[in-house]
């Protein structure tokens, strides 16, 4: 129909690591139908319900990355997107794997809406939008940094939470600044576990009717989805911790009932690296309570200059 707005085929999930894009996805395919092609990456022990991600899609990233000198955890500010372009086109980027994934990507025969999600995606989406031949929408959502850190030095040998606070500094940036002219249904880590069928109602809704993502086949989540999906063991415990946070002394108030507390480091209180870890948990909080604002959002955001940051002094 004339001056009707065409359908987009599906959506990406972009969030950094750890920021529980797994449960959102997994709620969303689970829940409505969305669709993810497979082979999916299998679950594991940091992850039992799945990860949601192609196989072939991670490894073309991983792909992206190596050839320019980085990986997931290490030098991602650097990421060139026409380079990675340029790397495909000569071949030294092989392209196989993507190949593949872009067979159902921009299959123009698909009747199901796709959901994409790899957390890389926050880095490379510059490359894959010269690739797909439709816009997709963007569902970005993100957690409390210093969660994302804490978890990440759990799960990542040799991770420290300064390192693990950089990263998410510069996967949230990278997702926004990548996605600015993309339409964006945005949600959070905590809004799901706080309401989880409303959220995921909210985010469907905007889908279909703001970003104009094809229908998918189920129109409202059930609770049996959800409970599969959310523990009210970690519901409980996730509002228990909050309350212990609030008796924590306060480092600095960003205003908007948003402060950043105080928190425990295994550094001495004066030494250089305590001082660095405190300096970037300060930059990634207010980066935190501008998203929770939604004043990060905005086109003129200044972002913090993370590739030139002076660390205090070398780790030691």
């Amino acid at each position: 129909v004339k001056g009707e707005k065409r359908q987009s085929p599906g959506f990406i999930v972009l969030g950094m690591h750890r920021s529980g894009t797994s449960m959102l996805s997994g709620l969303l395919v689970k829940g409505f139908g969305y669709e993810t092609g497979g082979p999916l990456i299998g679950a594991s022990f940091d992850n039992e319900k799945g990860f949601y991600e192609r196989i072939d899609v991670v490894l073309q990233n991983d792909e992206f990355f190596g050839a320019q000198n980085m990986g997931w955890s290490y030098n991602v500010i650097n990421y060139d997107s026409e380079k990675a372009l340029h790397d495909k086109s000569t071949g030294r980027v092989t392209f196989k794997e993507g190949t593949k994934a872009l067979k159902f990507l921009n299959n123009h025969l698909k009747t199901l809406p796709y959901l994409q999600k790899d957390p890389r995606m926050c880095i490379a989406l510059p490359t894959w939008l010269k690739l797909l031949d439709d816009k997709p929408a963007i569902v970005f959502t993100y957690r409390h940094p210093l969660e994302v850190a804490m978890s990440l030095k759990h799960r990542e040998q040799n991770f420290t939470i300064e390192h693990g606070l950089r990263l998410w500094i510069i996967y949230n940036m990278r997702a926004v600044q990548n996605s600015a002219k993309l339409c964006r249904v945005y949600s959070t880590n905590d809004a799901v576990f706080s309401s989880p069928m409303d959220e995921l109602q909210r985010i469907k809704n905007e889908l279909t009717d703001k970003c104009h993502v094809m229908p998918p086949p189920v129109a409202r989540v059930s609770q049996s989805v959800v409970d599969s999906f959310v523990d009210p063991k970690l519901q409980h415990n996730s509002k228990e911790r909050k309350k212990e946070e609030e008796k924590l002394g306060v480092l600095k108030d960003f205003g908007d009932n948003c402060v950043a507390r105080e928190f425990e480091s295994e550094y001495e209180k004066g030494s250089s690296n305590r001082e660095a870890e405190t300096s970037m948990f300060l930059m990634a909080m207010e980066i935190y309570c501008d998203l929770e604002s939604g004043k990060a959002y905005r086109k003129d955001y200044k972002w913090p200059d993370i590739l030139h940051w002076q660390r205090p002094a070398r780790i030691s």
